[in-house]
C-alpha cells in the first residue's frame, strides 16, 4: 500500500522484496556502529590522555607536580609563571631552540617535498634505463633505520667541516625515501597520461609540464609528504644529538632533553621541572595547527590516492 501510493504502481512482490533489502543492511549499520563507536572512543581517550596530563601539569609549579595527583589541576594557575621561566631561563635558549627547529623542519620538509615530487613524478611518467634498480634502492632506503645512518652521516660531514652547523641536521632532512615512493605511487594514479600528452601537443616543455600540470595534481599527496617529514624532522632527536655542540643549534627535542638532564643534579632550580613540561607544551603547539590547516588537503589526498585513475 506505501508503495501504490508513493508510485501509483501497485506494489509487487519484487519490490517488496527490494525494500527489505535495503532496510536490512541499514538496522545491522546501526547495530555494529555502538561497538565501532566505543572502541574508538577508547581509543582517542588513550591517544589524548598525555597530552591531557601535559596540558594539567603546565598549569602547576613544581611543588605542586609532586604534592598534587598527576590527573587533577593543582590549587594555583602556574602556567604564565612556567612560561615566563621557559622563555628566560638559561638566557633565552629555548627561543633559540624554537627558531633552530622551525628552520629544520620548514626548509627541511619543503626541499624533501620538492624533491620527492620531483623524483617519484620522474619514475611514474618517464621510461630510461637503470629505473627498477633505482627506485629499488630507494625502497631500500625506507628499510634503513636512522641511527644506522648517523655515524656515517657524521664522518661525511667531519670530512666536509659541516659538523656542528646547521647544515649537518639540515641536509639529512631533505631526504625522504619514503616521500619519493608515495610520490610516484600517486603520480601513478592522479596525473594522467593523455593530460601530459595534451601539455606536450600545445608545446609545452617537460620542465613547464611539471611545473603547471604535474606538480599541482600531486598537491594533495605533496601536502601528505611534507607532514610526514615536518614531524619527524620536527621530533628529531638523535642526529642532532650527534652533530651539535652548540646548544644554540639545537632542536627543541635536544634541548628539553638536556633541561631535563640538569634536573637530577641538586643545584638546578626547583622550577626546571614544570620549564621542561611546559616547554613540551609549547613544542606540540606548531604540529597541532600544522595538522590543523592542511588537514582537508590531507584527508583529500588519501583519498584521492586510493582511486585509480
Amino acid at each position: 500500500m506505501t508503495a501504490l501510493l508513493q508510485s501509483g504502481r501497485p506494489a509487487t512482490q519484487g519490490s517488496r522484496h527490494r525494500n527489505t533489502f535495503h532496510l536490512l543492511p541499514k538496522d545491522k549499520v546501526r547495530r555494529t556502529t555502538v561497538p565501532g563507536m566505543a572502541v574508538v572512543l577508547l581509543l582517542a581517550i588513550y591517544f589524548l590522555f598525555p597530552v591531557y596530563w601535559l596540558l594539567i601539569s603546565s598549569f602547576k609549579s613544581s611543588s605542586e607536580l609532586f604534592s598534587t595527583s598527576g590527573f587533577l589541576p593543582g590549587p594555583h594557575f602556574a602556567l604564565f609563571s612556567n612560561l615566563a621561566h621557559l622563555f628566560t631561563y638559561d638566557g633565552s635558549v629555548y627561543l633559540y631552540w624554537i627558531g633552530a627547529t622551525v628552520l629544520y623542519a620548514l626548509v627541511g620538509g619543503g626541499a624533501a617535498t620538492l624533491f620527492a615530487a620531483m623524483a617519484g613524478y620522474s619514475f611514474a611518467k618517464y621510461q630510461f634505463r637503470g629505473r627498477g634498480a633505482m627506485f629499488a634502492v630507494i625502497i631500500g632506503g625506507v628499510l634503513v633505520p636512522v641511527t644506522a645512518l648517523a655515524l656515517p652521516l657524521y664522518l661525511m660531514f667531519h670530512d666536509l667541516s659541516l659538523v656542528n652547523t646547521v647544515w649537518s641536521v639540515l641536509l639529512p632532512s631533505m631526504v625522504s625515501p619514503f616521500g619519493v615512493y608515495l610520490a610516484r605511487i600517486y603520480a601513478n594514479r592522479g596525473v594522467s597520461d593523455e593530460l601530459l600528452d595534451a601539455a606536450r601537443v600545445d608545446g609545452a616543455g617537460e620542465l613547464t609540464i611539471f611545473a603547471r600540470v604535474g606538480f599541482r595534481l600531486m598537491a594533495p599527496a605533496l601536502v601528505t609528504i611534507f607532514l610526514f617529514q615536518f614531524v619527524a624532522v620536527w621530533n628529531n632527536f638523535f642526529l642532532p644529538l650527534i652533530m651539535l655542540t652548540n646548544s644554540h643549534l639545537y632542536p627543541i627535542a635536544l634541548g628539553l632533553y638536556g633541561w631535563d638532564s640538569q634536573t637530577q643534579y641538586a643545584g638546578a632550580p626547583p622550577f626546571l621541572y614544570s620549564v621542561v613540561i611546559t616547554g613540551a607544551l609549547v613544542a606540540i603547539i606548531p604540529l597541532v595547527v600544522a595538522f590543523t590547516l592542511l588537514q582537508r588537503y590531507w584527508s583529500g589526498g588519501l583519498a584521492l590516492g586510493s582511486v585509480k585513475g
